[in-house]
């Protein structure tokens, strides 16, 4: 039979607005999700973040931004169809639980908590498939990812290519409110692609203390040792406001809150010119650490405005990281989705993201990474002065996990 090549793209989507956008129309079934599965899922999810913040790290020079959650998501569809080395290598690389209904009860209830949690905040997740129209998709599959996921697949005609990539990309600009416009190139949607899979995320948080706009001032950042340019400098000095702070001798970890006080940004700042260090030393563990130092102190805070957009052809990257079999046609096994009847192989993997952090809230991710170790003179206020490069993480509070993961290297680049 003649091999034909499944195109798989991954797409995040996330903008700032104030239009609320379209919804969710169904819950997923978490009916036999556990704490404990949650947690395992949770902190699968933010092992895969820290090694993919790695790899960028290593690879990629100014601003870092992506939802590692968003990209766990939509590859736990594309995984509920691999098979043997393909599915060994995916769960390996993406920490996911083995038992599927660990991992699918799990993800469900993830699902549910971002689209129906708090409402002091807008967040929310949305997941579709576009299925070459009578292609012989296992309905176990295509039941599994509407259950658990609630990716519902819409057929189209991938030998009309222009007419489905545009499809697939009036559905992200929906999702997105427009912020993210001709998602998929022309080039990514060929007649032998045979699905694609998307997941859109959404945040939009305003901090629970405030900037006040008139105190913004413009300041010098260090982009690098000897450099700098000049930005736009936010302050909150001198309020009665206590933050979640932790200091070691390498740095500096504050968390801001937003609004319902379920999410959070989490800023680790070095205290040198020590950012790629940080980011290669930075892991689960360590991450865990520094949030259990987090104590309640006055801080005086300098963040800089930023807003910038990033762009990821995933693919090279994933296969570095362990799991090169699922892109190579005639080795990859996605028989859960078609029944072995054609080979199957991911094309390419597809990450776009966008982020703002102003005054009034932020839409933005946060990584934070940081040791406590003693301090001295507790009741005297502490200053976060984030005029060098840092390392910034979006988390839902109450499981820790890791919705985005960004690197602040440069606020002057949009």
């Amino acid at each position: 039979m003649k091999e034909k090549a499944l195109a798989i793209f991954v797409i995040l989507c996330i903008a700032l607005s104030g239009c609320t956008g379209p919804g969710p129309e169904q819950k997923a079934d978490d009916s036999q999700a556990t704490e404990e599965g949650i947690k395992q899922l949770v902190e699968g999810n933010n092992q895969f973040a820290l090694e993919l913040y790695s790899k960028f790290n290593e690879g990629e020079s100014g601003n870092i931004f992506f939802s590692p959650w968003s990209m766990s998501f939509a590859l736990g569809m594309t995984y509920e169809g691999a098979k043997g080395q393909t599915a060994e290598e995916m769960r390996s690389v993406l920490h996911f639980p083995e038992d599927d209904t660990v991992r699918r009860s799990s993800f469900a209830a993830v699902y549910n908590l971002v689209n129906w949690g708090n409402r002091h905040y807008t967040l929310r997740t949305a997941n579709a498939l576009w299925g070459q129209e009578e292609y012989p998709f296992l309905e176990e599959y295509t039941d599994i990812t509407l259950r658990y996921y609630v990716g519902k697949l819409t057929n189209l005609n991938f030998v009309n290519t222009e007419e489905s990539r545009q499809a697939i990309n009036n559905w992200v600009e929906e999702q997105t409110n427009s912020k993210i416009k001709d998602l998929v190139p022309p080039e990514a949607i060929t007649p032998l692609t045979r699905l694609v899979l998307t997941n859109a995320i959404y945040f939009k948080g305003t901090w629970l203390q405030q900037f006040d706009p008139a105190e913004t001032q413009a300041e010098e950042f260090r982009v690098e040792p000897g450099k700098t340019v000049d930005a736009e400098m936010m302050r909150l000095v001198g309020e009665d406001t206590e933050f979640g702070y932790a200091e070691t001798k390498e740095l500096q970890v504050l968390e801001m809150p937003y609004e319902g006080e379920e999410l959070s940004m989490l800023i680790l700042l070095p205290k040198e010119d020590s950012l790629e260090e940080l980011g290669q030393s930075l892991d689960a563990e360590k991450l865990s650490e520094l949030r259990e130092m987090l104590m309640q102190k006055e801080v005086d805070i300098y963040l800089p405005k930023f807003r910038f957009e990033t762009k990821y052809m995933m693919s090279k990257t994933l296969r570095g990281m362990g799991m090169p079999t699922a892109f190579e046609l005639g080795q990859a096994d996605f028989s859960g989705m078609n029944g072995g009847v054609e080979n199957l192989a991911i094309s390419d993997v597809i990450h776009q993201a966008f982020v703002e952090v102003n005054e009034e809230g932020t839409e933005a991710a946060a990584a934070t990474a940081v040791v406590i170790v003693g301090e001295s003179a507790p009741m005297q206020r502490k200053i976060f002065r984030a005029d060098h490069p840092f390392i910034f993480i979006i988390q839902e509070r109450t499981t820790g996990s890791i919705l985005f993961l960004g690197r602040m290297t440069d606020p002057t680049i949009g």
